[in-house]
């Protein structure tokens, strides 16, 4: 039996991994999620072998698609509390951005919100030129994103650009990722496996220590602080509990949100006709914080 509940984890060899998110019906981010890239991560960091991860799904349509909001996040806040008051999510992204292997997202589907988030903590993302969408959408529903994407994209993309995604919070597909810098090429879409196995067996080739010197240093200049991780997750517990926030978000389940649907296959679409609870659309759903 396996040790993880959402994640198939295939030894490619000793130094490559590749790792398969499957937690149907969308692949959304919950308290199981958070457990099993713990274990995974601590695993990871103990080995002395591994060299590469490549993170992928085993649902074309969604990589990560974002948080489960109608889950109880009471879970979360029975864990070990994180260093500098980060929230569960947060220090797992930043544990996950220090890992002792060279992490790769390979994104096929829509990876929004905190799935965004994730692929923004791995080391190297490489997209579906067809068949990627990535976003964050909380701006439209009244949010501030929680997992520090405001750190990682304004690093990777420049001030304007990260201000274009974070507040237009729109769908971004994957060529525009790539000339943004959100990941780092897009390839076709029957292309992406072929070329993420073989840039990853070609770093499995390498020496570990030379991998791991060379990352440390790159982050040394680029890694957020843990204090960025925490001024986000406080952000995004206050802004999340306004009353705004719970009624947008309450509209959105309410029109599909979290169901295989138009909602979800187009939510930067979706954000943008969403009508204030003021003119009466907005139902009682309480919608959770991951925090």
């Amino acid at each position: 039996m396996s040790e993880y509940e959402q994640l198939t984890v295939e030894k490619k060899s000793p130094a490559y991994w590749v790792v398969t998110f499957g937690n149907p019906p969308i692949n959304l981010i919950d308290y199981g999620t958070v457990l099993d890239l713990r274990k995974l991560i601590d695993t990871l960091n103990r080995d002395p072998e591994v060299r590469v991860v490549v993170f992928r799904s085993a649902d074309p349509e969604y990589f990560l698609a974002h948080w489960d909001i109608l889950k109880d996040p009471s879970p979360l806040a029975a864990l070990p509390p994180e260093p500098d008051d980060m929230s569960a999510w947060a220090g797992t992204l930043s544990r996950l951005g220090k890992v002792r292997a060279l992490t790769i997202s390979a994104l096929r589907g829509r990876a929004r919100g905190a799935g965004s988030e994730f692929a923004l903590a791995t080391d190297v993302r490489f997209a579906s030129r067809e068949n990627t969408v990535l976003g964050q959408f909380e701006v439209g529903v009244g949010a501030v994103p929680g997992g520090a994407p405001m750190a990682q994209l304004a690093r990777l993309v420049g001030r304007g650009r990260a201000l274009e995604v974070l507040i237009g919070a729109d769908d971004i597909d994957g060529d525009l990722a790539e000339r943004y810098g959100y990941v780092n090429r897009s390839v076709p879409d029957a292309e992406l496996d072929a070329f993420v196995d073989a840039f990853a067996r070609r770093v499995a080739g390498f020496p570990k220590a030379g991998i791991l010197e060379t990352k440390a240093l790159v982050h040394q200049a680029v890694l957020p602080p843990d204090t960025e991780f925490t001024a986000a997750s406080k952000a995004f517990e206050v802004s999340f509990g306004r009353p705004e926030t719970q009624e947008r978000g309450a509209l959105l389940v309410e029109r599909g949100l979290q169901q295989r649907g138009e909602v979800e296959l187009r939510l930067g679409q979706a954000v943008a006709e969403l009508t204030p609870a003021s003119e009466g659309e907005a139902d009682s759903t309480a919608v959770a914080s991951p925090s």
